[in-house]
């Protein structure tokens, strides 16, 4: 069963789909965080499903400026929104959605939504257990020692667009995922996955080039000591820079596990069908202990 939902966000609507169980909302649900640049059809959906179809009520968004979602600009990454936008998801599922505990609240993500999901537990109460699946652990510190002229001058072009749009309305754009020329996503496994595997037609291959100045600095590692709830990792060697991954979770104090799966890479945790079945059945365990 698929429940749709429409919630504002600063005066703009957010879209999102509610995997529910087939007995329905029991209690406990969680909200599920993705990859930069996706949306409710692609690898949240997925997750959505999975963990539905094993007894845990789940919600997948669009995100402001993305798909359905309201917004502007549109395709713009600042992962501010992002967070502010699943936090507006809990308010919404609290008050709208008989039979949810609003004490039973978690999240789910993967990729850079981990990012998200972690950042938003680290500093909201409501959130009881997280579920994280080949996390993008991003230490820009690290990011900028190894390129600093490089990451200085994405960081200052995302600033002269904002700058731009500001004055203009134009929003300067590249493709969210290309091999060639500039794009926010640069390798053939994503490309593959977001112009082929993926393209479904509520997502577009662009991101605002103004995103870079807040997304290039977004530092996933701070948030690791400020989570107390009790944290489930799925990861890969082969998935995005596993030894951020370790130190994430090093660094967590709470309760937590890490489990290591085989992988191909790191979009094959978003839709192939044993890889995601193994992540949502750690998921489901964690979540049923936890929430």
């Amino acid at each position: 069963m698929i429940q749709r939902m429409v919630f504002s966000v600063g005066g703009d609507s957010v879209v999102g789909d509610l995997h529910l169980p087939d007995e329905g909302a029991t209690g406990s649900v969680v909200v599920v965080a993705g990859p930069m640049t996706s949306v409710k059809e692609q690898v949240t959906g997925v997750y959505a499903a999975a963990l539905a179809a094993r007894g845990i009520a789940a919600l997948a968004i669009d995100h402001r400026t993305y798909g359905q979602s309201g917004g502007a600009p549109q395709n713009y990454e600042n992962w501010r929104w992002k967070v502010e936008d699943l936090a507006a998801a809990l308010d919404a599922l609290a008050v709208d959605v008989p039979g949810i505990d609003p004490n039973r609240l978690g999240a789910a993500a993967i990729c850079l939504g981990c990012g998200y999901a972690a950042t938003l537990a680290a500093g909201d109460a409501r959130i009881r257990s997280l579920g994280l699946v080949a996390g993008y652990y991003r230490d820009p510190k690290a990011m900028r020692a190894n390129d600093p002229e490089g990451f200085d001058a994405r960081v200052a072009q995302g600033r002269q667009a904002r700058l731009h749009y500001e004055s203009t309305g134009e929003v300067l754009s590249i493709p969210a995922a290309a091999l060639e020329g500039d794009a926010a996503m640069q390798t053939a496994d994503t490309v593959d996955y977001y112009t082929q595997r993926a393209a479904v037609p509520n997502y577009r291959n662009a991101f605002a080039i103004m995103s870079r100045e807040h997304f290039l600095p977004f530092d996933v590692q701070i948030a690791a000591p400020r989570i107390q709830v009790p944290v489930h990792m799925v990861h890969s060697e082969k998935a995005l820079s596993p030894n951020w991954a370790r130190a994430f979770y090093d660094a967590l104090p709470g309760p937590k596990s890490l489990e290591w799966l085989i992988s191909r890479g790191q979009t094959d945790f978003y839709d192939d069908a044993d890889l995601i079945s193994a992540s949502a059945d750690q998921l489901a365990q964690h979540f049923k202990a936890t929430l």
